[in-house]
């Protein structure tokens, strides 16, 4: 069976991914492909592991806190009102550690609860899709905050 996630980052490998915003050392972060909440952003763990505690201890504590770097960064450069962070990995074809790092609005949905609750012909319509102007802002912002967050 094919992985998702690894075909992302063989897309990254080969530049091929447009999503692709920069690597750390223990993943990749990306914009969603989908971005019904602006600034929607994927941490894609380097390993090929299903668990999180499958990582060794000394790559489990560096990836926890390079995801929350990337979390922090997401905050500065679209400035939510919250934060969701999620590690699912029950999807089809997506059984690869990566974290799920959605920015919250009031008022984002009809009613409150997570992300999932919105059907999934809204949650990745094309009408959330940004245009290559919309994309590349959002990585130039995210990646500017990322790399201020890596100097401190």
């Amino acid at each position: 069976m094919s992985c998702l996630i690894c075909e992302r980052i063989e897309m990254i490998k080969s530049r091929t991914n447009p999503y692709f915003v920069t690597e750390l050392e223990t993943g990749y972060v990306v914009m969603g492909d989908h971005q019904r909440f602006r600034g929607y952003t994927l941490f894609l763990c380097k390993e090929h592991l299903t668990e999180l505690h499958q990582l060794e201890h000394h790559r489990k504590i560096k990836h926890l806190e390079e995801m929350s770097l990337v979390a922090e960064a997401v905050y500065n450069a679209f400035q939510p009102d919250k934060l969701n962070y999620e590690l699912l990995g029950n999807g089809e074809n997506s059984s690869h550690i990566h974290w799920h790092i959605i920015p919250r609005t009031q008022g984002d949905m009809p009613r409150r609860g997570p992300v999932w609750f919105l059907p999934v012909e809204e949650l990745y319509n094309d009408m959330y899709k940004p245009n290559n102007k919309q994309l590349s802002d959002m990585i130039s912002r995210l990646r500017n905050e990322i790399v201020l967050l890596c100097t401190k």
